[in-house]
């Protein structure tokens, strides 16, 4: 957002090595929370120690297969560049102060606000995992932008980003629970060398679909009050950006002991 009145290439080539840094890990962390989530379960003693032995062998086995797809992605990133691209932008953004970020912020609230609100009314009430995962997509990134409103001193964006945070949480914890949903069924279609298919991995899948079926209750309970901050966005926050001015930004990066040593 800062970057938008600065040479396009400055900022295009660290912002595909950051998405490119997030890709690479994003896998991995997934099934890192996934088997988190069994930690949680057999802490409980109310599920089959084997059956939940059978779901982490599904899991753990997915993970290193990402892992080793993670590790090849990590080297294809020189993480010294990416972090003299990254101080070159914040060392010509000082140079270069302007309020252009305002108008810029201003445009993407509104239309993630709008984002927010058609994935809304696509999800409905009903629990459709797909909807509700873009419903979550849409949350974090208003979330994101009004972090930045509120850091600049708009009134009233802290508050907004609470309440999308209470939901995002919601929809997080949802989805981690859905991922854990399709491992339980892996390890319920696999052969066991069992005669009768384990039981108490039926357990952990109607355990798992009772708190997915709450979690969604809790989500169109707070529905209404997500429609108010895409409206308020929309009315107060945008205009207030827009009318006044707003508290600078402070762009700060840690320089590295290394990168110290060599003057960067």
């Amino acid at each position: 957002m800062l970057a938008t009145t600065l040479k396009k290439p400055k900022a295009s080539k660290a912002r595909r090595q950051a998405r490119h840094l997030t890709r690479a890990l994003g896998g991995v962390r997934e099934m890192d929370v996934t088997l988190t989530l069994l930690d949680e379960l057999a802490a409980s003693d109310d599920f089959s120690r084997t059956a939940l032995q059978d779901v982490r062998m599904q899991v753990i086995a997915e993970r290193d297969t990402r892992r080793e797809a993670m590790l090849a992605r990590l080297s294809d990133i020189d993480s010294d560049k990416l972090n003299r691209r990254l101080h070159g932008i914040a060392d010509a953004l000082a140079l270069k102060p302007d309020d252009t970020w305002r108008q810029t912020l201003a445009t993407r609230l509104l239309n993630r606000g709008k984002r927010l609100a058609a994935a809304i009314d696509e999800a409905g009430p009903l629990y459709a995992p797909e909807h509700l995962h873009r419903v979550r997509i849409a949350v974090k990134k208003l979330r994101y932008g009004l972090e930045v409103a509120a850091d600049a001193g708009i009134g009233g964006a802290a508050a907004l980003v609470r309440t999308l945070k209470r939901t995002q949480e919601t929809l997080g914890r949802l989805h981690d629970l859905q991922v854990l949903q399709t491992y339980v069924a892996a390890a319920q279609g696999t052969p066991t060398g069992r005669s009768v298919p384990h039981a108490g991995l039926a357990a952990i899948a109607g355990k798992i679909e009772e708190q997915c079926r709450l979690l969604h209750g809790r989500y169109v309970a707070a529905v209404p009050a997500l429609l108010d901050v895409t409206a308020t966005v929309r009315t107060d926050i945008v205009s207030r950006l827009t009318r006044r001015r707003a508290r600078p930004l402070k762009m700060s990066l840690r320089r590295t002991r290394k990168a110290a040593e060599q003057g960067r």
